[in-house]
């Protein structure tokens, strides 16, 4: 769309903002408010976010959205920061003493945001709880299970044993918020979603939380890191594209994310506008059910059912694969805010397997493949993904889809809100989904989702498809427990081209992912994590 003039723009934007966001379920008068309590109150930050948490249980559900939302609220022994640096958290200090004992010194003088002071004897609290959270949809179990013991040797000091050698423990230790036994014993996910038990250490307090709606929080004035740079916190979850736009450039919220691919160029030349933007950890990926007999939403193109189901086969998940354009979707969909996918873990990822070859694009090869499978005249499948969990989303859906028909598999397109979508995931309802993961480890991503499901270490908590392949398992475990870094490395490698091969997982792109803010308001540092919060804007001071 072109527009004649500044003026016209923000008419547009304005009329948007009442429409879009109305749409959205959050009414114009809350929005308006908002900008007239941030001119009151300096010290208010307005956010209008993609996706909403899930719940405000820390170990509830592992997602980013849960994630960077609860991580204002509580600390992890570790923290990590943008550049993929490990910080101190909650400890000071750590180190290895030996393959099977990590040694931790642990801040003094920390307290909850009652008043309950944080104390060596909650770490173990923590740790036990994580893998018993009861309907997870994604487990932190992975991150915990290799722990054997928490060893108290005086108040600030800690030694956690491990049951074999885990070279990132200090990583995972970055993914688990610490909560308190005193306040946190017997404590249920709805506990936390009431606001009664969502207490932690962090930079802000919890004020008020309504699901898919907002998140209000407030500085803790003793934050053991300092004092926190705003005052106030109202995020509001929006989860149309253009009404989040158009909030921003009406000056109704100072800050947005999952800004849409076909406005980064036009913001950036906005006036009071800047974008902030960062290649991120995260790639997004079809996931195939190449295990049942039978798979759902998946049959003949008369819409009978098939024999077995096709995506058992390696040539039929290798001829899905070759009939995308990974290119086309980045340079013509994105407008190139993306990377096409050569593998399960982005360039930024330090540990990914060096020199794999671009996944290539030929329907000529992919029918033939269908053909050698059993499958010349294709067949007829649906396929699903969520609707604003990350930009343009659907879009992607659709044209992956357009790829399909192009090799003689009919193929329609359900995509449904992220809460819905993952549930339904997570219950293997999908023949074959879209999302995304995002890590700054390949090895973690190849644990977490490729490998196969297993309650004893916790392994593939992601793996809503129920992949199975030792090809991939057994170089990762090992890996996983190996503490020299150049075997490690090539373990994890070996692993990460057997699950290419296979296809069990199907990179599409790596995204790259932008916030727009108000340029007299804030700065921001782009997460590659994809983390919008609090702590990652800073006010612009006058």
């Amino acid at each position: 769309m072109n527009f004649a003039s500044r003026r016209s723009l923000a008419a547009l934007a304005l009329l948007a903002a009442g429409t879009a966001a109305t749409a959205s379920g959050i009414p114009r008068s809350a929005v308006a408010q908002s900008a007239a309590q941030r001119a009151a109150e300096p010290g208010l930050l307005t956010i209008a976010a993609m996706t909403s948490p899930s719940a405000l249980d820390p170990h509830y559900h592992s997602t980013n959205n849960n994630n960077m939302a609860l991580s204002q609220i509580f600390d992890p022994l570790v923290r990590e920061a943008n550049d993929g640096t490990l910080l101190p958290g909650l400890a000071e200090s750590w180190k290895p003493i030996s393959d099977t004992e990590w040694e931790l010194k642990l801040r003094s003088g920390v307290r909850f945001h009652d008043g309950t002071p944080f104390d060596a004897e909650d770490i173990a609290f923590t740790l036990n709880r994580v893998p018993n959270v009861p309907n997870s949809p994604g487990p932190f179990t992975p991150y915990v299970r290799g722990v054997k013991q928490v060893e108290i040797i005086d108040p600030t000091t800690i030694r956690i044993h491990t049951h074999q050698p885990n070279p990132y423990l200090d990583y995972d230790l970055t993914r688990v918020m610490i909560l308190s036994r005193k306040i946190h014993a017997d404590a249920t996910t709805a506990q936390f979603n009431s606001g009664k038990l969502a207490v932690g250490t962090g930079p802000y307090r919890y004020v008020g939380f309504i699901l898919n709606e907002r998140l209000s929080l407030e500085a803790n004035p003793d934050y053991w890191g300092g004092k926190p740079e705003w005052t106030k916190v109202e995020t509001r979850y929006v989860s149309n594209s253009g009404a989040r736009t158009a909030a921003l450039l009406a000056g109704e919220v100072d800050l947005i994310d999952g800004v849409p691919v076909q406005d980064v160029s036009r913001l950036q030349t906005e006036r009071g506008i800047t974008v902030f933007g960062t290649d991120s950890y995260g790639t997004a990926y079809l996931f195939p059910d190449a295990v049942r007999n039978q798979a759902s939403f998946i049959t003949d193109k008369q819409g009978q059912p098939l024999a077995a189901n096709p995506l058992k086969d390696r040539r039929v998940r290798e001829a899905l694969s070759l009939a995308i354009n990974r290119k086309g979707i980045v340079d013509r969909l994105l407008l190139g805010q993306g990377t096409p996918a050569d593998q399960f873990a982005p360039p930024a990822v330090a540990d990914r397997a060096p020199g794999m070859p671009p996944l290539a694009t030929d329907i000529a090869a992919a029918k033939k493949l269908l053909t050698e499978a059993g499958y010349p005249d294709g067949f007829r499948m649906t396929i699903h993904g969520p609707n604003g969990f990350f930009a343009s989303d659907g879009d992607v859906l659709q044209a992956i889809a357009q790829g399909f028909n192009r090799i003689g598999i009919t193929t329609q397109v359900e995509v449904l809100p992220p809460a819905t979508f993952f549930t339904r995931a997570t219950a293997r309802e999908f023949a074959l989904f879209m999302t995304t993961y995002t890590s700054n480890l390949a090895a973690n991503t190849l644990r977490q989702v490729a490998a196969t499901k297993d309650a004893t270490t916790g392994a593939g908590p992601f793996n809503r498809q129920h992949y199975s392949n030792p090809a991939v398992d057994n170089p990762i475990s090992e890996a996983l427990r190996t503490m020299d870094p150049e075997r490690r490395q090539a373990l994890t490698t070996q692993s990460m081209q057997a699950l290419i091969e296979d296809k069990g997982i199907i990179p599409i792109f790596y995204l790259r992912v932008n916030w727009a803010g108000r340029s007299d308001r804030l700065t921001y540092e782009a997460s590659p994590n994809w983390y919008t919060q609090a702590q990652f804007a800073h006010p612009v001071r006058r």
